[in-house]
């Protein structure tokens, strides 16, 4: 997998730093995330979630915007939600803005745009859509990425997992 595929992997099982009651939990089965960032580049993988793996996923992403952001102001409005945040980076302050729409139990979108200090802004758009229950041979946590790779976040967060075998025919793994 190439550099790209983990960053946006990463991204995606924290997709943004919000406490999880600040989303509602998103509907248990598989789920289907394009990727787009603001160089155009596109990358699609699906994700097998459970009740309690959705909320693992969450609250580590919670856990750092407690630790790294000194401001987050979250409002809600119907299908809505609007994230402004103010974090540290790598040393550096990055402000963010964050739009949710959509519903948690079919697809929604999220899209951010941060800002470095003296880099110019970026946005992150994620589509996601509901495809039905996880097939037979996935568990929580499974993400499956473009070329078949398959890798369990939450063993990722634990350290303990290696990349599966690319499934048959799928291409070359990098």
């Amino acid at each position: 997998m190439d550099r790209f595929g983990l960053a946006l992997l990463l991204v995606l099982a924290g997709a943004a730093p919000v406490a999880a009651a600040e989303l509602p939990p998103r509907k248990a089965g598989l789920w289907e995330m394009k990727t787009t960032a603001s160089s155009g580049r596109t990358l699609s993988m699906q994700q097998c979630i459970d009740a309690k793996t959705d909320e693992a996923m969450q609250a580590g992403s919670a856990a750092n915007a407690q630790r790294d952001c000194s401001k987050r102001e979250v409002k809600k409005s119907g299908n809505t939600i609007t994230i402004d945040s103010v974090c540290t980076i790598a040393g550096k302050p990055r402000t963010a803005h964050t739009l949710i729409a959509g519903s948690f139990d079919s697809a929604y979108t999220m899209t951010t745009t941060s800002e470095n200090e003296g880099a110019p802004a970026r946005t992150l758009t994620i589509e996601a859509k509901w495809l039905g229950p996880c097939a037979a041979d996935q568990k929580p946590g499974d993400t499956i990425m473009p070329n078949g790779t398959k890798m369990n976040v939450l063993d990722m967060k634990k350290g303990t997992a290696a990349p599966a075998p690319a499934a048959p025919g799928a291409p070359p793994q990098h």
